[in-house]
């Protein structure tokens, strides 16, 4: 593995844990982003148990009907944060804390997370 996935692995497990240990203590969700190359998936995931209580991602179809009127990656990421955002309401979350999957806060990933913010989603 190079050296550079390698590390985005180590950052990954490191918050990863600490996340865990958190919403067990207080009992919060966490917001689980990874990105490829094209598309950019997002989940929340309950605290304890590890079920998925709502997902939203780039390849969805309101996604895709918004990518023909947005036209970068940033502004898709834009708009699945906005999804998940409304889908976390729905599910009864407005609180979460933010697991990036090693990938820093920069780019599609800080839009999405911003986006979350700006329609209701405490990250």
């Amino acid at each position: 593995m190079n050296k550079k996935r390698n590390s985005r692995f180590k950052r990954a497990s490191r918050t990863r844990a600490h996340i865990k240990r958190l919403g067990v203590e207080t009992g919060i969700a966490r917001l689980c982003v990874n990105r490829s190359a094209r598309h950019i998936y997002v989940q929340v995931i309950a605290p304890e148990g590890g079920k998925i209580l709502a997902c939203a991602s780039s390849l969805e179809k309101a996604s895709q009907d918004a990518k023909n009127a947005e036209h970068t990656k940033t502004d898709l990421a834009k708009h699945v944060g906005k999804l998940i955002a409304e889908r976390a309401k729905q599910a009864g979350i407005s609180a979460v804390a933010s697991e990036r999957s090693g990938y820093k806060y920069h780019g599609r990933v800080a839009a999405l997370i911003q986006s979350a913010r700006e329609h209701g989603l405490v990250v």
